[in-house]
């Protein structure tokens, strides 16, 4: 029998650096060293009290790093989480298991790069790993992350009757919050009309149905209920956490359903787990490494049925006020790409009620990630009540 995580562990620090486009003077170690010190800072803890780190895949720097810099008297965990940006929300789960083992007692989730990662190169040696990929699509000239996904979208389209002006109404609500979002990296406005207009990157997506790229680096501090306690800041409660798989997970092409990503599999464990309904979901941060992934996850998390993501997402329903906030802090696509560990900063902060985009009376939420080739994480949150 599965046990609950529920309640099991809390966030207690969550930090964020100021993001850039381009190259960071500081490398990336350092940056997750300063986002790491950031977290325990925010939460009161001494940095040599922790006991856990979890890196994630994307070049991350290790455990090692943190004993040595931090001066960690003891570190009874380390591990690493290969699910590019689904690795920050999956890690979450580990966490909380660990802690709820008895293992550690303030587990550090840290991510961070420099910005020298984003070459054309870097990216075909990552996709060296999907062996069906590089085999078979790789030569025909799919090198890309918008090539390999924009066949989801237009699968989508061709069954669904989803427009590109659905994609648009994404695009257009992650940039009004990042408008007024401090250290927000794109916030000029943008209209739907902007978006049609912007050149298309690989058919149906556009430039601004696409993230962004920057330095940066960001961490959260998990810790075990006792402590969490007597910290600095009220704690915020995880719930429900869950992690899945898509059919095929090496090859987008060879799936039976293009439309459907793990986080499908993962989303009833989730909410299971946590003893409540979608209903009781007041902000949401999902990863949106491109529009349709936010669309899909929508329908793959159970807030509307499949295909239904385009009315569900019109009329700024996505907006702060609207349906279902999604991504107050800008997300991925206008504020920064942090591999989905500002979507979990964000998430804590709308919790704590302190969060710039505050979503007035948010008691729970829900943190998503997507990586690879969608692989999906989902966690399930909620503020203190005590």
């Amino acid at each position: 029998m599965t046990r609950s995580l529920n309640h099991c562990a809390a966030f207690t620090g969550a930090a964020e650096l100021g993001y850039q486009r381009g190259v960071s003077e500081f490398s990336t170690l350092s940056l997750q060293l300063q986002a790491g010190l950031a977290a325990a800072r925010d939460a009161g803890v001494a940095p040599a009290e922790i006991d856990g780190v979890i890196a994630m895949s994307n070049g991350s720097a290790l455990a090692e790093d943190f004993v040595q810099a931090f001066g960690i008297r003891d570190l009874r965990f380390s591990a690493m989480v290969p699910m590019g940006g689904a690795s920050p929300v999956a890690a979450l789960q580990l966490a909380a298991a660990v802690i709820q083992a008895g293992i550690c007692r303030h587990v550090l989730l840290p991510t961070g790069r420099d910005g020298r990662g984003g070459d054309a190169t870097a990216r075909i040696a990552q996709l060296q790993v999907f062996r069906g990929v590089a085999e078979f699509e790789m030569p025909l000239g799919a090198f890309a992350a918008p090539q390999l996904y924009a066949a989801m979208a237009r699968r989508h389209m061709h069954e669904y009757g989803t427009r590109s002006t659905d994609f648009a109404e994404i695009a257009v609500a992650m940039r009004h919050h990042a408008s007024t979002q401090p250290n927000a990296l794109m916030r000029r406005p943008m209209t739907i009309d902007d978006h049609q207009n912007s050149r298309m990157v690989a058919d149906p997506l556009r430039l601004l149905d696409c993230c962004i790229d920057n330095a940066g680096a960001a961490a959260v501090l998990v810790s075990a209920p006792d402590a969490a306690r007597d910290l600095r800041r009220p704690p915020v409660w995880l719930m429900g956490a869950a992690e899945g798989h898509p059919d095929s997970p090496l090859s987008i092409t060879q799936r039976p359903d293009l439309t459907r990503l793990g986080a499908a599999k993962a989303a009833d464990r989730a909410f299971a787990m946590a003893g409540i309904g979608r209903g009781d979901i007041d902000v949401a941060c999902l990863y949106d490494c491109f529009t349709y992934i936010v669309l899909c996850q929508l329908e793959d998390l159970g807030f509307c049925a499949k295909g239904e993501g385009g009315p569900f997402v019109r009329g700024g329903a996505l907006k702060v006020g609207g349906r279902l906030p999604v991504n107050p802090h800008g997300g991925a696509m206008s504020q920064a790409h942090m591999v989905g560990m500002n979507h979990i900063v964000e998430m804590v902060r709308q919790l704590r009620g302190e969060a710039a985009n505050q979503v007035p009376g948010a008691r729970h939420g829900l943190v998503s990630g997507y990586g690879d080739l969608g692989d999906g994480s989902v966690a399930i949150l909620c503020k203190d009540t005590a």
